[in-house]
């Protein structure tokens, strides 16, 4: 038998999220930020049997270790360093001490919440969780329940990721004046709404753009949003 150093393994998804993100623009950059972004979680086929989830009703948290598969580029070799974007895109850090998408392997690790657990449904078991920071359609190789006794630390330390705060963040926490046209407000419900402006506060423009005339855009629930930052008021209206 080879040695583990040079065994290549095989993830099969047991399951795929549905959320209100079918591209990754607009998607919070960690899990738990965001906490009114509800998700689905929906077993394949060969895993859709109630007993696998025996017990996790007595469980509030859930990990989700996932495929970053957009961010696959085939044959591409791995590289040691990345360029974090909480640092501008201007510095490059070791890959292992960023959560940057591009990795080895291309693995991603989320803390979502459970809101509710159907164990019958057309489509099997389903997990209703909120507080993902996934892509619709992504797909998730094992689920494991979070334990506060143990993942939880306090005072654990956040290196440069803690450090490190835009102009922009500051401007965006003291910002009170949110100009949403009619055609947003009439567009989503009042959860969602909620949830976009937390989203727009978070800033999800790439860090190194601040032109408060630029005009962006991501798709939401079914709808194409579109904003800008500007010094004193973020706007946001449907495209």
């Amino acid at each position: 038998m080879p040695p583990p150093s040079i065994m290549n393994y095989l993830l099969t998804p047991i399951a795929h999220i549905e959320t209100d993100f079918p591209t990754k623009f607009g998607v919070p950059r960690q899990s738990g930020l965001i906490k009114g972004l509800k998700g689905r979680i929906v077993f394949e086929p060969e895993y859709r049997d109630p007993e696998a989830l025996r017990g996790m009703e007595g469980f509030s948290h859930i990990w989700l270790l996932w495929d970053f598969s957009e961010a696959r580029r085939e044959g591409a070799k791995w590289q040691p360093t990345v360029r974090p974007p909480r640092l501008g895109g201007n510095k490059r850090m070791g890959v292992f001490a960023t959560r940057s998408p591009f990795r080895p392997n291309n693995i991603g690790l989320s803390s979502v919440r459970i809101l509710s657990i159907d164990l019958h449904t057309p489509e099997g078991p389903v997990i209703e969780v909120e507080g993902a920071d996934l892509m619709s359609g992504t797909p998730i190789f094992d689920i494991k329940p979070y334990l506060p006794f143990t993942d939880s630390h306090p005072d654990a330390k956040g290196g440069f990721a803690e450090d490190v705060r835009s102009n922009r963040e500051d401007v965006g926490e003291n910002t009170s004046l949110f100009n949403f046209h009619s055609s947003l407000v009439e567009a989503f419900d009042t959860e969602r709404l909620e949830a976009l402006k937390d989203i727009l506060l978070s800033d999800p423009r790439p860090h190194y753009h601040d032109d408060p005339n630029r005009v962006y855009a991501f798709e939401f629930a079914g709808k194409e949003v579109k904003f800008r930052f500007k010094p004193d008021q973020i706007e946001a209206w449907v495209g």
